[in-house]
Parts: structure tokens; C-alpha cells; sequence
């Protein structure tokens, strides 16, 4: 779910699906420049939402849309984004900075927000010759991103005005049982070879309900934070953590640990962690964990349920994908690419729980 950065190519297709004359009115009214909208382009990546990069007045914009056929919910993500950009702007986390959000779907038939651009790159698409030369580059990335995941869990969400962005009640309990149900429901994809290839979900379920950490410190959690999500500068520095689509209120370790699950520790990459071209040079992941320690000053005595946790709901997400591939309605060669990662990704859960 990687929103794309500023740097990928413009899509193909040169039709735009936003009226430009209705989106400059619109910024007319808003005193946002002024004048024709130039060198409109889409940005392609892993999102199916809208990301249209334009120049007006002399100011770059990039401006996030619901895709053509959106999901019930998607304007009220829209207005969660919008309202969170929103809210980081007094923060030290790195951010797309919103620029203006608009909730009349009368304008562009959506809830739309525009955001300014950020120039730099993603390094799953890419590593710039400085980057993929110099693995101390790499090494500062590494601990960059942490920073950037340490600065997020130590946002005070009531001085952000964020303190009703998610239910926290009963946060860490409802996990093992929500992704559980999210299983079982993939029972109504005809053809779906079912639960057994990927061995016994149940324990690791069982685990995670009995050995639930005994205290939550509460926080922003982004949701899916990974290397996929960030826009990083050729000097190594996190410029920018995109695709906040998933964010609430919960324990940020929820976002460490997914983190650190996809993090190819010691070099070794795995089918479930990032594909970056070269990966020598980036910090271990017990440095990682040595790193956010010290900048949260969080107790991480819990860290492997949060891990085992990230394990459990991604391969249970992946599987989804091949259960709907089996059905027809995905495609085929890539449901069983995502059906091998979630049972290796679920085999890295059970040898967590063997280690603790």
C-alpha cells in the first residue's frame, strides 16, 4: 500500500481522471496561486488511490484522490489522512506537509487533500549511485528510518488534537481475534485451498492471546511502516514517511515490530523482507532496537509479541490475496508469490514463540 514519492514516473495513460478546470477553481477559491495548471502528471506506484503532481503559480502540488471507483470508506480515509498531515505539523516526524483538504464532494466528486511535494527517492525502486556506492549512506538510512518511527510513538496526540483518531480500549486484546476472523472469512472465495498449507494459525493465535503484554503505552501508529513507505535525500536523510492511509491510535511497538520484521537482518533476505538492491551497509536489527530504546525510552521487554503479532496479520492480509487469486478474482502467479511469503512469514511467527 506504498504511496508513491515525487520522483516516479508519470503513468502512461495521459488521460487524467481529475477535472483540472474544477481543481483550479477550486484553489482559486483557497487563494492557493493562480493562474493555468501545468505539467499535470500521475504518479504511478503500489496505491490505488489518485496522486496527480502539478505546478500552478509557480508552487509544485501533489494531490491525493480516491481511485475512479472508490471504496465506501474511502473519503472518510481521505478525511483521517488529511486530518493527521494535518495534526504532524508541529512534530519532528517526516511528512508530506498538507497544503489544503477538501471535503465537499461536489468539487471532484471525492474528498481530496493537497500535499506538497517531496523530491527524493524510494529505495525499493531504486538506489541512486551516491547510495548504492557508499554503504555508509545506507548505514545513516537505516537508523534514519527508526528515528523517524522513534519521533511518531513520542507525538503527544493530545496536544496534536488527536486523542479520539482511534479506540484504544481493549486495543492489544482485540488483535489475535480480529486477524483470526479475517482467516476464517476467506472461506466465501471459492477454490481457496483453505488454512492447513499454511500450518497451525491457531497457536500462533493462542499465544498472542495468552501472553498479551501487561501494559500498553499508547501512540500514533502508521500502520504499515516499512522502507516501501518512506521518500529518503541522496545524503541518506528521511525526508518524508508516506501512505498514512492505515494510521490510529494504538501501541506504536505495533509499528516497530512490523518494521523489524521486514528487515533483512545481517543482509539475509528473506520472502518477507525489503527488496532494496544492495544491503550491505544497513544497521542490524539489534542495533535497530538498541536505536529506537534510546530515542522512545521505551520498555521493550515485549517486543517479540509485537513481532509475532506483525508476522501473524500480514501473512494473514497475504494470504487473502491468493485466496481471491484461487477464486479468480486476482491474478494467479501472483497469489501464490504472496501465499509463499505468508507461510514464511507465519513459520517466522512459531520460531519467535519457540525462542521465548
Amino acid at each position: 500500500m506504498t504511496q508513491p514519492n515525487a520522483t516516479m514516473n508519470p503513468a502512461a495513460d495521459p488521460a487524467l481522471p481529475i477535472d483540472l478546470a474544477k481543481l483550479a477553481a477550486w484553489m482559486d477559491s483557497q487563494q492557493l496561486g493562480g493562474g493555468p495548471i501545468e505539467g499535470a502528471r500521475l504518479l504511478t506506484g503500489g496505491t490505488q488511490n489518485i496522486l496527480l503532481r502539478f505546478q500552478r503559480g509557480g508552487r509544485e502540488y501533489i494531490l491525493r484522490h480516491p481511485p475512479a471507483n472508490p471504496w465506501p470508506q474511502s473519503n472518510g480515509i481521505m478525511e483521517r489522512e488529511a486530518r493527521l498531515l494535518g495534526a504532524l505539523a508541529e512534530t519532528q516526524v517526516p511528512h508530506p506537509a498538507l497544503i489544503a483538504a477538501c471535503t465537499d464532494q461536489s468539487v471532484l466528486g471525492a474528498v481530496f487533500y493537497l500535499m506538497e511535494a517531496v523530491d527524493g527517492f524510494n529505495p525499493t525502486v531504486g538506489l541512486p549511485p551516491a547510495v548504492r556506492d557508499h554503504p555508509s549512506l545506507r548505514r545513516r538510512m537505516g537508523f534514519e528510518i527508526v528515528d523517524a518511527l522513534g519521533a511518531l510513538a513520542l507525538v503527544d496526540v493530545e496536544a496534536v488534537g488527536l486523542s479520539d483518531f482511534g479506540k484504544l480500549d481493549g486495543f492489544l486484546e482485540r488483535q489475535a481475534g480480529r486477524w483470526a476472523g479475517e482467516l476464517e472469512s476467506y472461506a466465501r472465495f471459492g477454490g481457496w485451498s483453505g488454512p492447513a498449507p499454511l500450518g497451525d494459525v491457531d497457536v500462533i493465535g493462542g499465544w498472542l492471546a495468552a501472553h498479551l503484554p501487561s501494559a500498553m503505552q499508547p501512540g500514533i501508529i502508521h500502520g504499515d511502516y516499512h522502507v516501501g513507505n518512506v521518500i529518503y535525500a541522496e545524503s541518506g536523510e528521511l525526508l518524508a514517511v508516506v501512505d498514512w492511509e492505515m494510521a490510529t491510535l494504538g501501541d506504536p511497538l505495533v509499528d516497530f515490530g512490523r518494521f523489524l520484521v521486514s528487515w533483512p537482518d545481517g543482509g539475509n533476505a528473506r520472502p518477507f523482507t525489503m527488496r532494496v538492491e544492495r544491503l550491505d551497509g544497513f544497521p542490524t536489527k539489534a542495533e535497530l532496537v538498541e536505536r529506537y530504546a534510546e530515542r522512545t525510552g521505551r520498555d521493550l521487554a515485549s517486543l517479540p509479541w509485537f513481532e509475532v503479532l506483525a508476522c501473524y496479520k500480514l501473512g494473514i492480509l497475504l494470504e487473502g490475496t491468493h485466496a481471491r487469486s484461487q477464486a479468480g478474482l486476482a491474478d494467479r502467479a501472483t497469489g501464490e508469490r504472496l501465499h509463499a511469503s505468508a507461510v514464511a512469514l507465519l513459520d517466522e511467527a512459531r520460531r519467535i514463540i519457540g525462542r521465548n
